[in-house]
């Protein structure tokens, strides 16, 4: 049976598939995220709240590009008013970290993951946290503005140096970082959109 837009994206943002509700008891969550809950549900939405939790235990860590891809999947659906499942995208973010985290989050936020066919991810050279989004008969390539693409990979970098490498310290860095940008960042200034003249 096929669903039109709205009764999609009702059934994704509104019906959990799992949880009867989405936790948003503090004590469910670490001591750095429970400051954090009311600014994001607040100022960012329930759905970016949610998608920010699914797209980092799934990441395996609380990480920065993760984050980034998860806001630009959000982005991106609303953009193009599509519904969860919906759109096609290709990736341009790699599968070399740190950028190729990017990808986790446009998974979960957008519903358009590997299992489903939905993504393909291309090996650009160099990688960048921007896809392209198809949804019927209009494609959007969506990219990082610049001043914050330099501005993570300057952090990511000073981290890096600060803690001797990839050191636990480092890690506790990112996740900092990540969670700054999470509460932060405003997924609709984030980003650059450039129409594209063919679907993919």
């Amino acid at each position: 049976m096929k669903h039109d837009t709205a009764t999609l994206r009702h059934e994704h943002t509104q019906e959990d598939k799992v949880f009867k509700n989405f936790p948003e008891d503090p004590e469910f969550y670490h001591k750095d995220i429970r400051p954090n809950i009311v600014r994001i549900i607040h100022e960012r939405g329930l759905e970016e709240w949610k998608y920010g939790i699914l797209t980092n235990e799934l990441h395996g860590h609380l990480g920065i590009y993760a984050i980034i891809g998860m806001k630009m999947g959000l982005f991106a659906l609303e953009y193009l008013d599509a519904g969860a499942g919906q759109v096609q995208i290709l990736s341009l973010a790699g599968s070399k970290p740190p950028v190729s985290c990017t990808n986790d989050g446009l998974q979960v936020s957008t519903g358009a993951t590997i299992g489903h066919g939905l993504i393909k991810i291309m090996d650009a050279d160099p990688p960048s946290p921007a896809a392209i989004f198809s949804y019927k008969e209009k494609s959007i390539r969506v990219l990082l503005k610049e001043t914050f693409r330099q501005q993570v990979a300057r952090q990511i970098s000073a981290a890096r140096q600060e803690n001797g490498g990839l050191t636990d310290r480092y890690w506790k860095s990112i996740r900092e970082l990540a969670i700054a940008y999470w509460t932060g960042w405003d997924r609709n200034k984030l980003f650059e959109v450039i129409p594209e003249n063919i679907r993919n």
